[in-house]
């Protein structure tokens, strides 16, 4: 048997605990047939093999979020202006006052989660006059986590917002003296305000759609993802919001894997969704590239804890335990799978007496269900779900909010939240994610840097020992941990004979590189069951052709995804000229902005790395850096 493809001369973590590190691997229809050395796999190499050389890069299995929203986020992602990742609040706004003059009407310019205002040098989010100044005309919707939104007053025109509009239960729109909206919506802590005003703006045709998906898909595959599991979502309705995923599964133009859950749709109506779902849609429909996985992330409506951590905990109503227990019954009965969104001790103490109860009447006997994100659960409830057979599906959202939770809570209860150390010592199956796109970015090297290093985006020390993982242990919860969460642990997540051939070269590597190192890590070949869906760097040649960008004006023709340093000329290089020592590490945090300024006509970046008067922060730039993107 000749292999179609031998990847060789590599340093390869195969997350296989009988053969830990190969140099290379041999794959054929899909999945693994051999591991081992170069000498051992060239042995299956034949005249239509086709032979990659790692040149010594490291590499991993594919990843694999547990927890995300791939299938809404492809629907919307051409049409967002991403600010993850971005190091200033300069650059956000020089991009959001490009993007507002390449934007067409009716469109919006919308920047819509992952990112954080600790990310940025000045530690600040913008202001509502400053993006007023910035697009007086086109609307401007930004929305920070799940706790406000920002409208320009094009944006309040648009989605018709008065004084005389009613803001819904749980929600704040901030008024002026006059009664009139300021553009500031506040989750409080229902963040229902947020998504139902975005859900007021225009949307893709169909066709942009396809190629909005098509985009986002290639930008996970950018950071090594191959498999993820979609929690459904709020405004995301099932069959017909999942018409384009499965149109480009049908022409074999996926390049993730997808297992979905499915959301109920309807307030007290939910049993009714899932009498429906569970009569008309056979468990695990699909195959190893597009499948059903069970229900959730909201089983019903009462149980929604918000994770709003600038608000008080919410206390679920005194009806949540009945309207879940009716609805637990009827998927533990037909052996669906299922989640559920439970971010508080206190609301997952709720939920596990429900489900215990359901357990005594018809027995879980194996089922795989999980709680998602579980940020303060308590040892006692940790014990209670491995009892009934439960997982814990965690993401990188304290790397977004840590500092708002710590906040409100302390440093010492910060510290163990969520407390993922003593979810493994207890022999609990977890696995990590994002909760991307309205939350935290996809990016999974955010991720794996929060769980490693402990520390927030921002920088917050979160964690210390007791809290924090080894590089082997986060990246195998990235992998294999997170299979467990579609039922597919036997599959995938390993590399390693008769698993699907998923397998990651990074451009760095993982298990050497700095701390802070990891947080820059994308992959260089992505390849998913055998076919390479993502290529730069020494492998351009392989890469799959280049996808135009639908439509045109789109900010990722401009910027693409997460920011690129790259992308937005920035030069690490000169930086490494500019500076020596301490004071170069001191210029680079407080002034980490690049792109050209349209009033002083200096170059940020390069402004930033000139040794005279940038390195007086009481000077032109001040500790907050230039200001003048506003203009």
């Amino acid at each position: 048997m000749k292999a179609d493809m031998i990847l060789y001369n590599g340093k390869i973590h195969t997350g296989n605990k009988e053969q830990p590190e190969v140099t290379a691997v041999a794959i054929k229809e899909g999945k693994f047939i051999k591991t081992g050395d170069d000498a051992a796999m060239m042995q299956l190499a034949g005249p239509d093999t086709a032979l990659v050389d790692l040149h010594k890069k490291r590499a991993v299995p594919g990843l694999n979020d547990s927890h995300t929203h791939l299938i809404r986020g492809g629907l919307n992602y051409n049409l967002e202006l991403r600010w993850d990742g971005v190091p200033s609040l300069a650059d956000a706004m020089r991009m959001l006052k490009q993007q507002v003059q390449r934007t067409p009407p009716p469109q919006w310019v919308r920047v819509v989660g992952g990112w954080t205002e600790f990310q940025f040098a000045e530690r600040r989010m913008p202001t509502l006059a400053e993006i007023n100044t910035i697009a007086p005309d086109t609307p401007v919707f930004i929305l920070h986590l799940y706790d406000r939104a920002l409208l320009n007053r094009a944006a309040l025109k648009a989605v018709g917002y008065t004084k005389d509009t009613p803001a819904p239960p749980g929600s704040i729109i901030e008024r002026d003296a006059h009664g009139e909206p300021t553009g500031l919506l506040i989750a409080s802590p229902n963040a229902l305000i947020l998504y139902a005003t975005l859900a007021k703006g225009p949307v893709l045709t169909y066709e942009q759609q396809l190629n909005s998906s098509r985009h986002f898909m290639r930008e996970l595959n950018r950071f090594g993802i191959t498999s993820v599991i979609d929690a459904g979502g709020g405004f995301q309705n099932y069959p017909n919001d999942y018409k384009v995923i499965e149109e480009l599964k049908a022409k074999e133009q996926l390049t993730v894997r997808i297992a979905y859950n499915l959301f109920t749709q309807h307030p007290k109506q939910e049993l009714e969704d899932f009498g429906h779902w569970t009569k008309n849609i056979p468990l695990h429909q699909g195959d190893d590239m597009y499948r059903h996985n069970g229900a959730g992330e909201m089983l019903v409506f009462s149980a929604a804890d918000f994770e709003d951590f600038l608000q008080p905990r919410p206390d679920l109503p005194e009806n949540m335990e009945a309207e879940l227990d009716r609805v637990v019954r009827l998927l533990v009965s037909n052996k669906w799978p299922f989640r559920l969104h439970a971010t508080y001790n206190e609301s997952i103490t709720r939920f596990l007496n429900v489900f215990e109860k359901v357990n005594r009447d018809i027995p879980f006997d194996g089922l795989h269900w999980i709680i998602d994100h579980a940020e303060t659960i308590d040892e006692h409830n940790i014990e209670r779900v491995k009892k009934l057979g439960g997982g814990i599906a965690i993401q990188s959202r304290m790397a977004y909010q840590g500092e708002y939770f710590t906040d409100r809570y302390g440093a010492a209860k910060a510290a163990m939240t969520p407390p993922v150390k003593r979810m493994l010592e207890m022999d609990v199956p977890v696995g990590t994610g994002s909760d991307a796109t309205r939350v935290s970015s996809y990016n999974p090297w955010m991720t794996i840097y929060w769980l490693t290093a402990g520390k927030s985006v921002g920088g917050m020390q979160l964690y210390d020992e007791r809290n924090k993982l080894n590089r082997e242990t986060a990246l195998a919860l990235h992998t294999q941990g997170s299979a467990w969460f579609s039922t597919e642990q036997d599959k995938k997540g390993r590399i390693k004979t008769g698993m699907l051939a998923d397998i990651v070269v990074l451009d760095a590597d993982y298990f050497s590189i700095a701390d802070e190192a990891i947080k820059a890590i994308e992959a260089e070949l992505t390849i998913l069951g055998g076919k390479i869906v993502y290529a730069k760097g020494d492998f351009s040649s392989m890469a799959p052709p280049p996808l135009p960008v639908s439509p045109d004006w789109s900010p990722v023709s401009q910027y693409g995804g997460y920011y690129s340093a790259a992308k937005n000329k920035r030069s690490g290089a000169a930086s490494q000229q500019a500076f020596a020592g301490a004071d170069a590490a001191v210029t680079s945090q407080v002034h980490c902005c690049s792109g050209s300024c349209t009033v002083h006509g200096h170059d940020h970046d390069r402004a930033r790395l000139n040794p005279v008067p940038v390195n007086n922060f009481n000077a032109f730039w001040g500790a907050l850096g230039c200001s003048c993107f506003a203009f």
